[in-house]
């Protein structure tokens, strides 16, 4: 909407452009033949405030900070090399046009060079029914040549300093997204990522700032930032000797300058901006509105149950062991079975991992009746089926590699350089040709078994030689974005066809965590790494951005495969029900008291499915905060139902842990409790009580340090999920 005028500096404009949704505004400055300027991002303003606004000072600094005419000491968003080699940018407002896209308001803002015929849209959108503003650029020119784009942000946010924290998401292998909270001091802070491939194994392209100090869960002013992007990204913090911390987010420019032709537009990614008044957890609540409604495939669907054989036979696919496994997923109320790596392989076989990627061919050695077989044996169990691919892969050992040598990524003249098994290399989804043959990957089995239901797509290495025999030598530099263009193309291309396949993004666990695969994808794997109680650290790092729904969060095999720690059954169950619930082990290793556990377990997860998916997440006590204990909860929007999740994170003896407080509940509504997963030999003294919301959340209740079980059951570990329900 347009607002009534106001005087900023040293001229007057006439209709200052706010940017609304629900509950925060951006305010910009959009004066014809002047720079571009942000005046305002928080609470949503009344017209009150808006009319003298001007007068309460602040900021009104450039919305998208161009290198060269007027500023070249700070950061900026914007860098070019005209075709005359001239370095300076001076951009200035030509027009404003604000519409109805779907159920969003679009505002662009259409910005000209003052001197060069380069032009640039910088676009808001901003939703009617969530807390998100969407932002991006598109750049084009009409100068006789090619400009070189070299650096390209997405977007840029001034941040006033005082007690500014930032929170961010590090890691590794599985180790992803571990949370960082530290102050914003003076110098730059920089978030990167150059694996070119996957994103978010050791910086997620996520932030967020809490504005008035340490963050704190559930109260505090937070701006969260999210750049919807698969490929290799940059956040530049820059805190200078003005006032503010400048925030760019965008497009990693390092080897990646891009020569846009004449006519050409640049689009830049998305980068999603939210302010919340309720703390992290308010901020994460937009960012999982959002993502369900506008952002995630099936976002508004129920996720299976399903059993992955990964952890349970790694490469040692066959026919009777899938079947077995079929059998023992459908017997404990499973939905889903899904096999992985392993399963094709002619003149290749794949018994590891160093050989035939690309040679997407049944192994009839191990799958004698192949995919046909097993699609018979899911029915006759009553389970859907899934499927492991990796197409983006190829192995120096496979049929694939023979022939098309020359679509793999790798540097002209030289050697190619592997990866994973010693073997593997990466295909170059910037060229058409192999675009098409990663699309039939996927439509051949498709079209071939039409009720595989579940397609497991994975991507187990970066790129390690920077180079593209498809791209011409002047355009070498654009060897990342295209990859993900392709990458994107194929998606869409896939998506076109099989709206109703279910497709997960695993990247070695968690390496595709970012919104800018999930329009395409209905979760990711949140990590290889299955232990429960490292789970809970990384669970709670990635819930800051994306929902329980994109989890994929399984119970795995005791001990456990990557730490080799000895987590009981039940708690590894109460972790993997905070997510998407799913199991990571072989079933016939299982005892029967462990399979019956589960099976109740699966049993009341389908129960609490819809408030876990598609609830609002309240995270109560952080593992980080090193108090013992760790707990969150998922509340309905109509408060009707909640699930409250507890977990002890270390034991000691004579311990004192924190009586966690409940949030999200209705004040006025009486709520029964109910434990789920119990292994007690007597329920809890709140078992089928009542209290009211507003007792849960002033005093919470008290959890036992331990499970009263029989004493050769006892160990150190205790969690408990209780489900609350409001009464009529």
């Amino acid at each position: 909407m347009l607002a009534g005028a106001l005087a900023f500096g040293l001229h007057v404009s006439a209709e200052p452009v706010v940017v609304s949704t629900p509950r925060t505004s951006l305010v910009l400055d959009a004066t014809e033949g002047q720079e571009l300027k942000q005046l305002y991002f928080g609470d949503r303003l009344s017209d009150a405030d808006l009319a003298v606004l001007g007068a309460a000072g602040g900021a009104a600094r450039a919305a998208y900070p161009v290198y060269g005419s007027h500023f070249c000491q700070g950061e900026t968003a914007l860098a070019v090399a005209h075709t005359d080699g001239n370095l300076s940018l001076d951009l200035a407002v030509t027009g404003v046009d604000v519409k109805a896209d779907g159920d969003a308001t679009l505002t662009t803002v259409s910005l000209k060079d003052k001197v060069y015929p380069l032009y640039v849209d910088v676009c808001y959108k901003a939703y009617n029914g969530v807390d998100i503003i969407e932002t991006w650029t598109e750049i084009n020119h009409d100068e006789r040549g090619t400009v070189t784009l070299n650096q390209f942000a997405s977007g840029y946010l001034p941040i006033r300093r005082g007690t500014v924290w930032l929170s961010s998401l590090y890691g590794a292998w599985a180790n992803e997204a571990q949370v960082l909270q530290e102050p914003l001091e003076p110098g730059m802070k920089v978030i990167k990522n150059k694996d070119g491939l996957r994103n978010s194994h050791t910086a997620h392209a996520e932030v967020m700032f809490s504005l008035d100090g340490r963050p704190q869960e559930n109260a505090g002013a937070v701006i969260g930032a999210a750049l919807c992007y698969s490929g290799n990204f940059k956040l530049r913090i820059d805190t200078d000797e003005s006032d503010y911390h400048h925030f760019f987010a965008g497009i990693n420019e390092e080897n990646s300058a891009y020569r846009l032709r004449r006519g050409e537009t640049f689009r830049t990614p998305v980068l999603a901006l939210t302010y919340s008044n309720e703390g992290l957890s308010g901020a994460s609540r937009n960012f999982h509105k959002w993502g369900r409604k506008y952002r995630l495939m099936h976002g508004d669907r129920e996720r299976m149950i399903l059993l992955n054989s990964w952890e349970g036979v790694y490469f040692n696919i066959e026919q009777e062991g899938m079947d077995q496994m079929m059998q023992d997923i459908a017997s404990m109320g499973g939905e889903l079975f899904v096999m992985d790596d392993g399963w094709f392989g002619a003149k290749y076989q794949r018994n590891t991992d160093n050989a035939a990627l690309g040679d997407w061919t049944v192994d009839t050695r191990k799958l004698p009746e192949g995919i046909g077989g097993l699609l018979r044996d899911a029915k006759k169990h009553g389970v859907k089926f899934g499927i492991w691919i990796e197409p983006e892969a190829t192995n120096t050992l496979s049929e694939l590699y023979e022939k098309h040598p020359d679509w793999i990524i790798n540097a002209p003249g030289r050697e190619p350089v592997t990866g994973r098994g010693g073997t593997q290399l990466m295909l170059d989804l910037g060229n058409p040709e192999v675009q098409d043959f990663v699309f039939g990957i996927v439509d051949d089995l498709m079209t071939e078994y039409p009720d595989i239901a579940y397609i497991k797509w994975d991507a187990n290495m970066g790129i390690q030689s920077h180079g593209s025999a498809y791209l011409t030598k002047d355009n070498q530099s654009h060897l990342y974005i295209d990859y993900h263009r392709g990458f994107e193309q194929v998606c869409r291309r896939i998506r076109a066809k099989y709206p109703d396949l279910v497709i997960q993004a695993c990247a070695s666990g968690g390496g595709r965590a970012n919104w800018g695969v999930l329009p395409y994808f209905d979760e990711f794997w949140v990590s290889d790494n299955t232990d429960a109680l490292q789970r809970i650290y990384m669970q709670w790092g990635t819930s800051y951005f994306f929902p329980a729904i994109a989890m994929a969060s399984h119970i795995g095999s005791n001990p456990n495969h990557q730490t080799f720690r000895d987590i009981p059954i039940k708690y590894r169950i109460d972790v993997a029900m905070s997510g998407r619930l799913g199991m990571e082990i072989q079933p016939k290793n299982m005892t029967d008291e462990e399979k019956a556990l589960c099976r109740k377990a699966i049993a009341e997860y389908k129960q609490i499915r819809p408030v876990v998916q598609f609830g609002d997440l309240y995270r109560l006590v952080s593992p980080y905060d090193k108090l013992g204990v760790a707990s969150l909860m998922y509340v309905t929007e109509a408060k009707d139902r909640a699930v409250f999740y507890w977990w002890k994170t270390e034991t000691f003896v004579n311990q004192h842990l924190p009586r966690v407080k409940m949030a999200g509940l209705d004040p006025a509504k009486r709520y029964r409790v109910r434990e789920l997963n119990r292994i007690d030999n007597k329920p809890l003294p709140f078992e089928g009580q009542a209290f009211t919301g507003a007792f849960l959340m002033a005093n919470g209740l008290e959890i036992p340090y331990t499970h009263d079980v029989d004493y050769h059951k006892l160990n150190s570990y205790a969690s408990r999920v209780l489900c609350l329900e409001a009464m009529e």
